[in-house]
């Protein structure tokens, strides 16, 4: 029997043209629907902080309330025109009801092995320095690093920069110099300090050392 008939007859034959079958929609799944969760979180915070049910700000928005409830849940794309009716009722700005999607886009990954190496003061004193990350907007600079100080590394205690520094042990001892405090680092100790005072490693007791070093300063404005 021709294979085209046995299709017919299961009742599995596909459509002509590439059509769906009823009831089967060609819309991304809800999963893929990142932008739109975002913005439903988003304006459901703002409706909630001004004390509003779904059928006030329906209502004040000028839509119906079942449409209302699918944009809070990410269901539905919502036109130009509804987002902007959205923010006038809520007060705010149209590019406040993006606020949510854009602190999500807000992520650096970095494969293990694949962090940057780059050069900064102790580079010329052997220590290596792998950039993690890198925080691309906000008021506050982030800069993960992973330090590693070999053979040939020599001590340097003249770092000294504006913001805060955490420093967790990863492998290896060294003696760490922060001001006039001296702290012995082994693995799994951590150290938080005022980067503005002269610091660094003041002798490097096994080779080789690493440490995860985080500096957190505030954004330089343009």
């Amino acid at each position: 029997m021709d294979s085209r008939v046995r299709h017919q007859q299961s009742g599995t034959a596909e459509p002509a043209g590439g059509i769906p079958p009823s009831g089967v929609s060609n819309a991304p799944p809800v999963a893929d629907r990142v932008l739109e969760r975002a913005l439903g979180k988003q304006i459901r915070l703002l409706r909630r902080d001004l004390d509003l049910s779904i059928a006030d700000l329906a209502g004040a928005a000028g839509i119906s309330t079942g449409m209302m409830s699918k944009i809070e849940n990410g269901q539905i794309s919502p036109s130009l025109a509804t987002l902007q009716s959205l923010s006038s009722a809520l007060s705010v700005s149209l590019s406040s009801l993006f606020a949510s999607f854009e602190e999500h886009q807000n992520c650096s990954y970095v494969a293990s092995g694949q962090g940057v190496t780059i050069d900064r003061r102790g580079t010329k004193v052997g220590h290596v320095y792998q950039l993690l990350g890198h925080v691309m907007d906000g008021d506050i600079e982030v800069e993960p690093y992973l330090i590693t100080l070999k053979e040939k590394s020599a001590p340097f205690t003249g770092f000294q920069h504006s913001g805060v520094e955490f420093i967790y042990m990863i492998d290896g001892e060294v003696s760490y110099r922060h001001g006039s405090g001296l702290y012995h680092l082994r693995s799994g100790d951590a150290l938080l300090f005022d980067s503005t005072a002269l610091h660094g490693p003041e002798e490097i007791l096994t080779d080789p050392a690493r440490y995860l070093s985080i500096i957190i300063y505030p954004r330089r404005q343009a």
